[in-house]
């Protein structure tokens, strides 16, 4: 590959190669593409199609369980690798490995690092002790962290699951801050399907620590009937990592369906939400996490769905209504559980390759 080429020229001759190859470890021997993107790339965004050692991709149906263990981690050199191959200007994914070799080349790529972590709910902190520790390692100072690996509204039945949930997490995090501010890495914790907008203020207000803070994702809260512009005003604040993504919609019998979309695609105002996010945290990074799968179900409209919100009401249901009324995707949303594991995989990298098209000409980070 020659030096002259444009990167948008390098995306499109790169395609059929990257197809044809889609899980093959000849992947991260790619060439260096330069300049990198301001984005990078979170490795959910390969739910397991591509990436060696991955877990196998989860369904788009069942959520995981509250406490369900973690998947272990993908290979964080090879990640970092990929990543660059793509232009992505940075990572989000689980430390392993060499990890002064893992800063040192990523130092070189010009590309920046962030972590991921648990925070484990039994009481045994030594897995979160690893992890930042690790991140230390590696020179990193932002992990991001969930505490429920589901949807609050698959995951709970009753209102007291819910609540006995909240306590266990509170409890977690309890013991987890001494940890977190002993390693002085910025543990941000996403707003995961699981704590509304005010349910995640509450959190933020009652640790007051700057090293507790929030992995803003751009559309999770929807599925929580949070306004995806109220939401981003009112944790931008504390965003000190971001999963950007753009969200289809469009309505079913009982709720809507909501799926990440490649961006410019979608409903989202990213422009209106990276500049909200930029004025409040200029350093901030933004990791891509396209994740590649049916479209998911949020049966507002069913009873058991309100069980667990006891703090939502009729203007929730009206506002988010109105949402998918007015910006309703016009086109089926995509599907891929059809799809063979290679099928998958080229369409996993063809959306990536799509969100940076559309990034590095849409949207203006400092």
């Amino acid at each position: 590959m020659s030096n002259h080429l444009s990167r948008r020229d390098f995306i499109y001759q790169s395609a059929a190669p990257f197809a044809a190859t889609a899980l093959s470890s000849s992947l991260f021997a790619s060439p260096i593409v330069a300049p990198l993107s301001k984005m990078g790339i979170a490795s959910t965004s390969f739910m397991g199609a591509q990436i060696p050692g991955s877990p196998a991709r989860p369904g788009a149906g069942a959520a995981p369980a509250a406490n369900a263990p973690r998947p272990q981690g993908r290979d964080a050199f090879e990640f970092l690798e990929k990543c660059h191959a793509l232009g992505a200007g940075g990572v989000q994914t689980g430390l392993n490995g060499d990890l002064k070799k893992l800063r040192a080349r990523a130092d070189e790529l010009g590309m920046y690092l962030e972590g991921m972590v648990s925070i484990p709910r039994n009481g045994d902190m030594s897995a979160l002790e690893k992890g930042l520790s690790d991140c230390q390692a590696a020179g990193v100072t932002i992990a991001r962290a969930a505490m429920l690996g589901g949807r609050r509204y698959e995951t709970f039945k009753t209102l007291k699951e819910w609540k006995d949930w909240v306590d266990q997490s509170h409890n977690a995090l309890r013991l987890a801050m001494p940890i977190i501010e002993k390693y002085k890495v910025t543990v941000a914790l996403e707003n995961h399907k699981d704590w509304t907008l005010e349910d995640f203020l509450r959190l933020l207000r009652t640790y007051q620590s700057q090293y507790l803070q929030v992995c803003l994702d751009f559309g999770n809260n929807i599925s929580l009937l949070d306004d995806p512009y109220e939401l981003v005003e009112g944790l931008a604040p504390y965003a000190k990592s971001t999963h950007i993504k753009d969200m289809g919609l469009q309505p079913y019998e009982d709720g809507f369906l909501l799926s990440e979309v490649a961006l410019g695609e979608g409903m989202l105002d990213l422009p209106r939400i990276v500049a909200t996010i930029q004025k409040a945290n200029p350093n901030t990074k933004f990791s891509l996490e396209m994740i590649t799968r049916d479209p998911l179900k949020v049966p507002c409209l069913t009873k058991q769905y309100w069980e667990v919100f006891p703090d939502r009401n009729g203007k929730y249901l009206a506002q988010i209504f109105k949402l998918v009324q007015q910006k309703s995707s016009r086109k089926p949303l995509p599907t891929v559980d059809q799809l063979s594991r290679e099928e998958r995989a080229k369409v996993e990298e063809d959306n990536v390759k799509a969100c940076f098209r559309y990034f590095n000409e849409k949207i203006v980070v400092a």
